[in-house]
Parts: structure tokens; C-alpha cells; sequence
């Protein structure tokens, strides 16, 4: 193949830009080939295959001198920019083998039949087979070029998606510690060894929050955390608190991002009152996992996602970069009680 493209194809492209001008020239003047002297057939042929490896040979070295001089981007300006220096080195060399045969070669003929008729032939046909030539010797190079700028945009929009998601998580955590040291700081005064329980349960969240590097862990991690966090909120709840807690035993092996389902229950926890109703569930559907809280509110209180602060709003966008178009999260209340449903897409 080395071999073809060195030392054969050159030949070949002279020839074809010939056959090709012949062709167009003696369609025009009802000229037949084989019926013109030998020698001027073997001339023109002989000029033709010299320009042909001339014209490689500097197709290749521009190409050398473009990816050495300029940095391989993907733009039209570039590729202007060389089509541009190409067409022109192809002119310069026709123009000075070609035009100077075809006056020598036809010295009866009248100078100005040479001037108009051969020489746009000669300047049009080898300047349309030298910008195939382009296109397609450099393709690979455009390509490569596409490829790369897409892997390079790619990298940048992965990077600030984990740059906003670190940032989210930094976000949540000094959250999170406020609504748990205050609850064990309340039970402090009243229950010691409670206390102690429950920095206990609390280090145990905190170690889960820590080791967690925003990538999907099975959703019965997720379920064992929120047990953990429920209970210690149970602490500091008031005695008048009705919770129903249920998940489905099919949830096992799914796989969610981490710290997702938390935001709702902790929602939850805030802002129930009324007859102090709170139900909690996460069942299967199919490829989703639906997680509902419910809880009733005073009558007084506005809607908690109004005032859910950083909870609510921090989950709403790690969903939309966590799951995009595969989530929905609907909020709403209604006759005292405020309801939250998150439905993920999750994988197994």
C-alpha cells in the first residue's frame, strides 16, 4: 500500500487530471484522441505524469509545513487557509509545465485559440481534482481534529458537572451537622446515655456522607442510612408523632446516587405538625423507584418548599445533573398535608 501511494498513485493522478482536460477539449472542438500525432499524445502524457508527482509531492510537504506552522483546530479559517496555499502551488505548477508544452506542442496554432481555450481547461481541471485531493488526504486529520474537540468539550462539562456536585455535597453537609448536633444538643439534657446513642448513630451518617464519591451505591446503603437517620430524629420528635415507615422488600440490588431520598424525609421532620401524621415509603415500579413522604402541617404554615432552604433546593439540582429526563420530583399541598414523591430510573 506504502508502495501504491509512493510511487504509483502519483502517476495516476497526473493521468486521470489529463484524460480529463483531453476529454473536455475534445468534446468541445469534436476532436478525437487516437486520431492526434503520437508524439503529441506521448508528450502531453509524459507532462502530465511529472506534474502529477510534482503536484503529490507538494500536496504532502504543504501538508507537513500546515500540521508543523498551525495547531490542528477545527475551523473553516483553517481550512480556507490551506485549500488557499494548495490551489495556489497546484496554479503556479500547471501554469509553468503545462502552458508552455501546450504552446510548444501547437506553435501553428493561432496564440490567441491557446491563450482562451487550453489554458482554462488547464487551470479548471487540475484545480477541482487538487481540492478533492484535499479533502480527502486530509479528512483523517478534520476528523481526529473533530473527535478531539468533542472529547476535550466533553471533559470540560464532566468536569464542572463533579466540580457543581462537590460543591452541592460541600453544601449539604454543614446542613445536615446543624439539624443532627441540634437534636443530640437537646437530648443531652435529659438523656445522657441517649446521647451517647445517638452520637453513635450520628457518626455512623456522617461516615456514610464522608466515603461517598458520587457514584451509585445499592439502594439498600441508601435505605440502611435513612433508617438511621430517622431514628435519630425520632428522638427529638414529640411523643405525639404518628410515623409509618414501609419499604419494599424488592428494593436490594438497584443501584441510586447517594443522599437523595434524604433531603424529603429531613423536609418531613421540619415542618410536621398539625395531628403530627408522617408516612414514609419506597416501593418498585417497573425500572423506577418511587420514594413518597407525606406529613401533615400546621394550617398556618406555608408550603415547605418555600421555605426548605437549602434541602430541597440542593436536591433539585443534583437530580437534574444526577438524572436527566430520567427523574421527577413533584411537590404539593393539600388539606394539611404536604406530600413529596420522587420517582428515579435506577439500574440494576
Amino acid at each position: 500500500m506504502k508502495f501504491f501511494k509512493k510511487y504509483i498513485f502519483p502517476a495516476v493522478y497526473g493521468l486521470l487530471v489529463y484524460f480529463t482536460v483531453r476529454l473536455l477539449h475534445d468534446t468541445d472542438v469534436s476532436e478525437h484522441f487516437w486520431e492526434r500525432k503520437f508524439y503529441i499524445n506521448a508528450v502531453e502524457i509524459t507532462c502530465s505524469i511529472f506534474v502529477g508527482y510534482m503536484a503529490i509531492w507538494i500536496f504532502r510537504s504543504l501538508f507537513r509545513y500546515y500540521d508543523k506552522r498551525w495547531p490542528i483546530q477545527l475551523k473553516y479559517q483553517g481550512v480556507l487557509r490551506e485549500l488557499f496555499i494548495l490551489v495556489g502551488a497546484n496554479l503556479l505548477l500547471v501554469n509553468a509545465i503545462f502552458v508552455p508544452m501546450d504552446m510548444a506542442l501547437h506553435a501553428d496554432w493561432p496564440s490567441w485559440w491557446i491563450a482562451w481555450a487550453d489554458v482554462a481547461d488547464i487551470n479548471m481541471i487540475p484545480t477541482l481534482y487538487a481540492i478533492v485531493y484535499y479533502g480527502i488526504a486530509r479528512s483523517s486529520i478534520w476528523l481526529k481534529a473533530y473527535v478531539d474537540n468533542k472529547v476535550q468539550l466533553e471533559k470540560l462539562a464532566n468536569e464542572h458537572l463533579q466540580t457543581e456536585l462537590k460543591f452541592l455535597k460541600a453544601q449539604y453537609h454543614p446542613h445536615f451537622l446543624f439539624n443532627a448536633l441540634n437534636t443530640i444538643y437537646f437530648q443531652m439534657d435529659e438523656d445522657h446515655e441517649g446521647a451517647k446513642r445517638s452520637i453513635e448513630k450520628f457518626s455512623e451518617l456522617l461516615r456514610y456522607q464522608l466515603y461517598d464519591k458520587q457514584v451509585q451505591v445499592p439502594v439498600m446503603q441508601e435505605i440502611e442510612y435513612l433508617q438511621s437517620f430517622i431514628d435519630l430524629q425520632k428522638i427529638r420528635s414529640t411523643d405525639k408523632l404518628k410515623l409509618n415507615v414501609g419499604f419494599d422488600k424488592k428494593l436490594n440490588g438497584q443501584l441510586v446516587y447517594p443522599l437523595l431520598f434524604l433531603p424529603l424525609v429531613e423536609n418531613a421532620f421540619k415542618f410536621v405538625g398539625g395531628d403530627y401524621q408522617m408516612d414514609i415509603e419506597a416501593k418498585v415500579e417497573g425500572d423506577q423507584i418511587e420514594f413518597r413522604v407525606e406529613n401533615s402541617v400546621p394550617e398556618l404554615k406555608q408550603a415547605p418548599q418555600k421555605a426548605g432552604g437549602i434541602g430541597l433546593e440542593n436536591l433539585k439540582r443534583r437530580l437534574d445533573l444526577l438524572y436527566p429526563g430520567k427523574h421527577s420530583l413533584r411537590l404539593q399541598k393539600h388539606d394539611g398535608h404536604f406530600t413529596a414523591e420522587l420517582k428515579v430510573r435506577y439500574e440494576r
